[in-house]
């Protein structure tokens, strides 16, 4: 009975229970939509003061901004490796694969209105002049009014950088703010209590719209998906991890319990605060844990990227729609870009396909309906490798920075062979 006071067994409990009032009872299931939602935003509601709060104490006690300079050109280094390598595979296994082929879908027969939405958000996301312009919030408390995560980072390392300058004067800010954030971090216990109700509510909502019977169509892709991801992480992540010196397995681990939130609530966000908190209790430099995670959520996204390849494959397989080296290459350098640019939109994943297949002008937007059914399932996936990428790369930008502490609990994380 010991084992049902632990969260991770409460989660898989709600799981398991969600998943069957939504095939048994899909009505029940779609009405319990509100349970997972409101999960997702009470955490949401913490992720600003939380990242705000991290930074700006990070920042203030480097008092060297080109110290954080340093951190971020680091970890910009390995997203877009990470990255860069995920739409590599993914392209790969895609042509070994094909699990498009064979189904000879006729494009004229595909319902275009199920997705215009999806095409509509991805031609008002605009180019790079408007990314960077949307880092700049409207004003000091906009960005925690609109819950924009790279402008609260914006806004953090400003005030983290003028109040490091202050030195003894801002030490009564510095004092208070640390205070802040335990109350911060105090809620997220909390409401991570809820996690297994709202793991139930998602996970019955998911399968009571959809239904399994949408798993059994495209069982291929999303086999070919999860199985794509899961390698990377294990091959890939966990390579570079152990080359780092750290364990993929320890690291799994220790997160066991946001990685079935995760999973629970097919999103990330719910489990960046935890993630956050236990990698700096790990041995991570509170700095580097407050710049690498927040910026990796919105350009870290690993299992984004294997996603959107292995989407935009399917969709030229399934409607026989012939593509050559050339034109594959084009459309990894394109994925290299979009990828990027719909950080911070919701339903990014789906969003940025739509814009890379109107960007290649050879792919038919009308085929994301071919996806839209099962589109839920593969954002768990998307949403798991995406939270282990930005675990990992915390880890190895704070080993590279050599802020990373292995006294402060880092043991935990270290690889069996001691490297």
């Amino acid at each position: 009975m010991r084992y049902l006071k632990l969260l991770y067994v409460q989660v898989l409990i709600g799981i398991a229970l969600g998943v069957t009032i939504g095939h048994f009872s899909p009505e029940a299931g779609v009405s319990l939509k509100p349970v997972g939602d409101a999960f997702i935003a009470l955490m949401k509601m913490l992720i600003g003061p939380i990242i705000f709060t991290t930074v700006v104490i990070g920042m203030a006690g480097m008092g060297d901004l080109r110290k954080a300079g340093k951190v971020g050109l680091k970890a910009f280094v390995y997203f877009e490796a990470a990255t860069t390598l995920a739409l590599v595979i993914g392209l790969v296994v895609a042509n070994l694969v094909r699990p498009g082929e064979g189904l000879h879908v006729d494009v004229a027969s595909l319902d275009a209105k199920s997705v215009s939405g999806y095409a509509e958000a991805a031609r008002h996301s605009g180019g790079a002049a408007d990314f960077l312009l949307h880092l700049i919030p409207r004003s000091f408390v906009g960005a925690f009014a609109q819950g924009d995560v790279l402008q609260i980072l914006v806004v953090a390392l400003l005030f983290g950088a003028a109040l490091g300058r202050l030195g003894e004067h801002g030490r009564p800010v510095m004092n208070l703010l640390n205070d802040v954030s335990r109350v911060f971090f105090g809620i997220v216990a909390f409401v991570t209590r809820l996690a297994p109700a709202a793991a139930a509510g998602a996970m019955a909502f998911t399968v009571g719209q959809y239904g399994l019977g949408a798993i059994a169509k495209m069982a291929q892709l999303i086999a070919c998906v999860y199985l794509t991801s899961a390698a990377f992480i294990f091959l890939a992540v966990g390579l570079i991890l152990r080359a780092c010196g750290f364990s993929l397995w320890k690291l799994l681990k220790l997160l066991k319990e946001e990685l079935l939130v995760v999973l629970g609530c097919s999103s990330s966000e719910p489990a960046l605060p935890a993630l956050m908190e236990k990698l700096e209790r790990a041995g991570c430099a509170r700095q580097t844990v407050g710049l690498v995670v927040p910026a990796g959520y919105s350009f870290n996204l690993d299992g984004t990227c294997i996603y959107l390849t292995m989407a935009a494959l399917f969709i030229a397989q399934a409607t026989d729609t012939p593509m050559d080296l050339g034109q594959q290459l084009s459309l990894l350098v394109i994925l290299l870009i979009t990828s990027k640019g719909a950080a911070g939109i919701t339903g990014s994943g789906f969003v940025t396909l739509a814009a890379t297949l109107a960007a290649t002008d050879q792919l038919p937007v009308a085929g994301m309906a071919l996806i839209l059914g099962v589109d839920r399932f593969l954002s768990e996936s998307r949403a798991i490798t995406n939270f282990i990428g930005n675990a990992a790369a915390t880890l190895v930008v704070s080993k590279w920075n050599g802020d990373f502490d292995p006294t402060r609990g880092g043991e935990v994380l270290a690889s069996d062979d001691g490297r």
